[in-house]
């Protein structure tokens, strides 16, 4: 497994395992309701996942970068959703 690929596995169990729905997720994680993950966030959602601090700005800043479709630098529930569709697969 990669790197990626058990990073992304963690955030599977996290989801999974302490919220009911992805949406709750993004909500509990977006701490100004803004209805979008900043970087400091993300790295919250990462610490609780038990990524490895010295990697989450690294992984937080991929996450943006793969996700962040309409180039704001955050990710928004649209895209958040998407990256969970595909850590489903």
């Amino acid at each position: 497994m990669s790197a990626k690929e058990d990073i992304l596995k963690k955030i599977q169990i996290l989801i999974t395992n302490h919220f009911k729905t992805p949406e709750e997720a993004f909500r509990f994680f977006d701490e100004d309701a803004n209805g979008k993950l900043s970087k400091s966030e993300i790295k919250n959602l990462l610490k609780e996942a038990e990524i490895s601090g010295f990697i989450r700005g690294i992984v937080s800043s991929k996450l943006i970068e793969g996700y962040d479709k309409d180039g704001d630098e955050l990710i928004n529930w649209a895209e958040f959703q998407a990256a969970v569709n595909e850590i489903s697969n």
